[in-house]
C-alpha cells in the first residue's frame, strides 16, 4: 500500500521569528519513503536541520515577517495490514530495562505519573502483567474519557484529565501513559499521521494524531487509546516523553496561526 502524507501551515509574523519544526516522518519510516520528505516554505528561507535528544528529525529557521507558509508533501510504502498484537509479550521488570528506556518511567511535563501511581495500582494491579496490562490501562482510559476538539487546551495534563474526564488524542496518550509508568512500564508518546484507512471516514477535518509506544517483549509497541483499536497505516513524525517533546512547530516568538491541513491519504 502506497499512503501519501502532507501539511500545510501558514503563519503571520508581526517580526522576524526564530521557529523549531519537528515535521519530517521519523527515521525509523526513512527507507519506506518513495518520494523526498523536504520541508518547502514560501518564501524560502535558510534551513538547519540536526536530530534531538530522542531521534526526532528536526528543522530550525526564522520566519520572516509577514505570511508565512510551510509545507511537505510525500508517499510512504506500508504493509497495509493492521498494527500487530503480541499477546505474549512479557513486562519487562525494571532491573532488566535497557538503560535508553528508563528516562520513561519517570514522570513528566504533562505525564504525573507519581500522582496517578495509587489509581493506577488500584485498577490494574491484579491485571495480568505485560501485553495484556497495557491494553487494559489503554481500553480504560479509551472508556474513561470523552473525546471533543472543545475540550483541548495547551496546558491540560494527564491528571487533569484523569479529573475532568474530557479530552482530545493527546490527552488519551497522556493518560495512558502517565498510568504505565506508574506500573513501571515504559511509556513515551507519539505524534503520528494517521488516516481514515481501514476503518469508516471520519466528518472532521484531518489533524496529527497522538498515541502511545509501550516497552513490553523487549520492545517499543504502539498502543492508541484515543481510537481504541489496531489500525492501518500509521506514520511516525517524532517521540518523546510527552507532548511537550514532540511539538510540530515551536515560535520564539508572537506568530497567528492562519491556516492548518494534514492530509493521509490511501493512493489508488
Amino acid at each position: 500500500m502506497l499512503i501519501r502524507v502532507g501539511f500545510e501551515m501558514a503563519f503571520d509574523c508581526p517580526q522576524p521569528t526564530p521557529m523549531i519544526l519537528t515535521l519530517n516522518v521519523h527515521a525509523c519510516r526513512s527507507g519506506d519513503l518513495q518520494e523526498p520528505d523536504r520541508l518547502q516554505t514560501q518564501p524560502a528561507v535558510p534551513l538547519e536541520q540536526y536530530h534531538d535528544a530522542y531521534g526526532n528529525f528536526c528543522t530550525r529557521l526564522v520566519a520572516p515577517q509577514g505570511a508565512f507558509q510551510i509545507s511537505s508533501d510525500t508517499v510512504v510504502i506500508d504493509s497495509g495490514l493492521p498494527e500487530p498484537e503480541y499477546p505474549s509479550a512479557r513486562e519487562v521488570p525494571v532491573n532488566e530495562l535497557p538503560n535508553d528506556t528508563l528516562v520513561y518511567l519517570l514522570p513528566s511535563r504533562y505525564c504525573e505519573s507519581d500522582l496517578l501511581l495509587p489509581v493506577a495500582w488500584q485498577l490494574f494491579g491484579s491485571v495480568s502483567p505485560g501485553w495484556w496490562r497495557v491494553q487494559a490501562v489503554c481500553d480504560w482510559v479509551h472508556q474513561h474519557l470523552s473525546f471533543g476538539y472543545a475540550y483541548a487546551r495547551p496546558t491540560k495534563t494527564a491528571f487533569e484529565a484523569y479529573n475532568e474526564k474530557l479530552g482530545v488524542c493527546r490527552d488519551y496518550a497522556h493518560l495512558a501513559i502517565a498510568m504505565l509508568r506508574a506500573l513501571n512500564i515504559p511509556a513515551r508518546y507519539c505524534t503520528t499521521y494517521l488516516g481514515d484507512i481501514g476503518v469508516p471516514k471520519v466528518d472532521a477535518p484531518m489533524d496529527f494524531a497522538g498515541c502511545l509506544e509501550a516497552y513490553v517483549g523487549d520492545a517499543w509497541h504502539f498502543f492508541d487509546p484515543r481510537n481504541g483499536a489496531r489500525r492501518i497505516g500509521r506514520i511516525p513524525i517524532a517521540r518523546g516523553r510527552d507532548a511537550a517533546d514532540v511539538a510540530i512547530s515551536t515560535s520564539y516568538g508572537p506568530t497567528t496561526l492562519l491556516r492548518f491541513k494534514v492530509w493521509t491519504d490511501e493512493v489508488g
